[in-house]
């Protein structure tokens, strides 16, 4: 075995405590339970790539930990927003240690613990994370079971691992802990893990609880809106009016005479109360938006002709793809375009953070960040402190999907505390800043011209997207509201086009189909009007819209089922299974739909590489109204291997449910000046009198196979099969996102 090396040990593995053991092995040397060799050859200039998010965080020590006692924590850089991640991530571990899941304590994104993994987006959890514990716990316990072995001089094939013990032949055992007690040692994981075949599985593809779902049913302390810590006092912030309004005059004389208030904050444009109780903070807030005065310019894009303003803003123009030459021949053609306006993550719970400057002028924040190492870099960068004095904690927040305010929230407190050091200092938004401050998803447009051939099926295709990126997360202390206002403030740093396999405003907007002639587009908008950035899915909702409206139209064109037009066009054979397991489970095609309901088909595989989804719903349309009500969904997915299926079922129900009320209701308002969907009564969502019926998710297991991470693949064949039911329903197109009872009810009428 590697001998100790005080040089090597982590700061994670530091903070960890004294009693403590990591394990990490010499993997190469302990499987294969041969004595120590000779120095090897320098390494080569390029490590061997490792699987998943071990391929950046190599050392095993930065994933699993066993105590003394026995006691098994894992280590993850990615956080819980809501997907239920923690669930699978200790599956999995506890799967190939060969221990139950309760036994094993997973932490969460922390910057003085965790491994860093960049932020949790991309529905890439399982995928990078969870391949890199699993094969991480699967060197492990080859390890335990190595070392046992070497105590006993027995071949290490005759040992097993379970219940956090080795078993020899002969019954005798040895706990987990017993066997790295004394030891800390730190090497690197190798390529190749031993890990499980499917059918050794006990606990991969069994439904479990969700572990965070009892403090939120139970009142618990779930939410970072929930967390109190000893000594802490309120703030609140002072947001402009409107995103370019400058602080011209303020007197802040009698709201620093009213009760409880602590300090009045101005850095700059950043204006913030901090009370000894959170109602005072609110109170001497209200007071301090009377006492200040702004000048507020009315510079924002006109929202009557918005898809025209987007378009004209176009900068660069980058292919997405392209392949033969669209030319459009004589036959049947179909041309639109479609557009989808700004939308909110619209989060139930506004965002929250929490910060303390500590005597020794080192940060403690918590936050409900999707990057805790990212937050990190800004807010070091805007408080002008090295990072290694800056520690991020993750805690859940209610409601994201997406960079919403909890980034700025928690930059909020860290500017605050900066001021006001020795007391946590709590940011709690209020409802209108969330709604009027978190950024977007993006407006977007896009103009699509297709055609059919002789043989009944698409032989050209020309698609063009009109889209600002949807990435303006942390790592810079300009992408913070906080960094952006105060004195000496940080300019948002304006994004580049950037056109990848992981897509952006781009996503999924190349469809899967086999087209042979086809090219498309992104015509990309430096300038950004209203702020922006990710919102679950990205450019994939208004795109696989677009495109499976289309695919709806030259089926009619074609004189072909919706459903037989797609598989007409699919190549992956996993494609087709999504596609027929939906319209089976639906019953499609095989009973009459009532008069006034319409039903409707989607599909798309969630960025071309990752999850694949089919959807059939049926719907009502109030003729009198224009009421569009989902009446009930049937979905088929398939994840790759199925760690968690009740997950995968209810991130997939919720995927829906939220895509349907982006496309029947969501829309950002505002006038030229300043933001006016404020509340909830302005920017309306789904209520639970318009949930659907019945929603069914039937998953496609693979086992085996890799994690292709779940929670955005719904997005886009939800809104597109909405659409498609529309207009199966009242026989008309409708191009633009929401389908709101007035436009319904227009095209009725017209």
């Amino acid at each position: 075995m590697d001998t100790f090396n005080k040089a090597e040990i982590t700061r994670r593995g530091l903070l960890a405590g004294t009693g403590a053991l990591v394990v990490s092995f010499s993997v190469a040397n302990a499987l294969a339970q041969q004595p120590a060799q000779p120095p090897a050859a320098p390494a080569p200039a390029k490590p061997p790539a490792l699987p998943g998010s071990l391929n950046t965080d190599r050392f095993l020590d930065s994933w699993i930990r066993i105590d003394a006692d026995g006691k098994i924590t894992v280590f993850t850089g990615k956080v819980e927003l809501g997907q239920g991640i923690r669930t699978p991530l200790i599956q999995v571990a506890a799967e190939e240690l060969n221990v139950e899941p309760g036994d094993i304590e997973l932490i969460t994104a922390d910057t003085a613990r965790t491994p860093d993994e960049g932020f949790t987006a991309g529905s890439q959890s399982m995928q990078n994370s969870g391949t890199a514990i699993r094969n991480a716990a699967a060197q492990v316990r080859e390890l335990l079971i190595g070392q046992a072995a070497t105590r006993w001089n027995l071949p290490a094939d005759q040992l097993k691992a379970e219940k956090k013990t080795i078993v020899a032949p002969d019954g005798r055992s040895i706990g987990y802990g017993e066997l790295v007690a004394g030891e800390f040692l730190h090497v690197e994981a190798q390529p190749q893990s031993r890990l499980k075949t499917p059918d050794q599985f006990s606990v991969i593809g069994r439904d479990l609880q969700r572990v965070d779902i009892p403090g939120k049913v139970t009142g618990g302390v779930a939410y970072i809106q929930d967390l109190r810590l000893d000594g802490m006092v309120h703030a609140r912030v002072v947001r402009p009016p409107s995103y370019s309004a400058t602080l011209k005059t303020l007197d802040a004389s009698a709201i620093e005479a009213m009760p409880g208030v602590i300090s009045v904050v101005r850095d700059g444009n950043f204006l913030a109360v901090v009370a000894e109780k959170e109602y005072q903070a609110i109170k001497a807030m209200r007071a301090l938006e009377q006492a200040a005065e702004w000048d507020e310019p009315a510079n924002l894009p006109d929202q009557a002709i918005l898809p025209a303003e987007l378009v004209a803003m176009e900068g660069d123009i980058g292919t997405v793809a392209e392949s033969g030459a669209p030319a459009f021949p004589n036959g049947p053609t179909f041309e639109a375009t479609f557009t989808r306006p700004y939308i909110m993550h619209g989060s139930i719970g506004p965002s929250c953070g929490i910060a303390i400057m500590k005597p020794d002028g080192t940060m403690d924040v918590w936050s409900h960040t999707q990057g805790v190492f990212p937050d990190r870099e800004a807010i070091a960068q805007m408080l002008g402190l090295p990072e290694d004095k800056v520690r991020i904690i993750h805690v859940e927040g209610s409601g994201c999907y997406g960079h919403n305010g909890a980034d700025d929230a928690a930059a909020d407190a860290a500017l605050i505390a900066a001021k006001v050091p020795g007391r946590p200092i709590r940011v709690q938004w209020m409802r209108e800043q969330e709604h009027m401050w978190e950024p977007y998803g993006p407006g977007m447009v896009t103009k699509i011209k297709a055609s059919v051939g002789p043989d009944g099926k698409i032989d050209n295709w020309a698609y063009d997207l009109w889209s600002n990126s949807h990435g303006t997360r942390p790592g810079d202390a300009g992408s913070l509201l906080a960094g952006r206002t105060k004195g000496n403030a940080t300019p948002l740093k304006l994004p580049k086009l950037s056109i990848n396999p992981n897509g952006n405003g781009d996503r999924n907007a190349d469809p899967l189909y086999a087209i042979p002639n086809r090219r498309i587009l992104w015509h990309f908008l430096p300038d950004m009007p209203l702020r922006v950035s990710a919102l679950r899915g990205l450019g994939a909702q208004p795109n696989v819209f677009s495109i499976e409206s289309t695919m709806d139209e030259l089926a009619i064109a074609a004189k072909t089922d919706p459903v037989e037009f797609r598989l007409k066009h699919l190549t992956d054979n996993r494609a087709a299974d999504v596609v027929k397991l939906a319209a089976e489970k639906f019953g499609w095609g095989k009973n009459e739909v009532p008069r006034g309901h319409g039903v409707g088909f989607a599909f798309a595989r969630y960025k071309n590489h990752a999850a694949y989804l089919a959807i059939a719903l049926e719907l009502q349309v109030e003729q009198e109204t224009g009421r569009v009500r989902v009446i009930r969904a049937v979905s088929a997915i398939d994840s790759g291997q199925a760690v968690n299926p009740d997950g995968i079922r209810n991130q997939t129900e919720g995927g829906i449910l939220q895509s349907i009320s982006w496309t029947l209701y969501e829309a950002v308002t505002f006038d030229r000046t300043r933001i006016t969907s404020t509340d909830w009564s302005s920017y309306p969502i789904m209520r639970f009198a318009s949930v659907p019926d019945t929603v069914e998710v039937h998953i496609i297991d693979r086992p085996g196979t890799p994690f292709l991470g779940t929670g955005e693949a719904a997005q886009g064949p939800t809104s597109a099969a909405v659409a498609n039911a529309v207009r199966n329903a009242i026989g008309k197109r409708l191009f633009d996102l929401p389908l709101t009872r007035s436009r319904v009810k227009t095209a009725i009428g017209a």
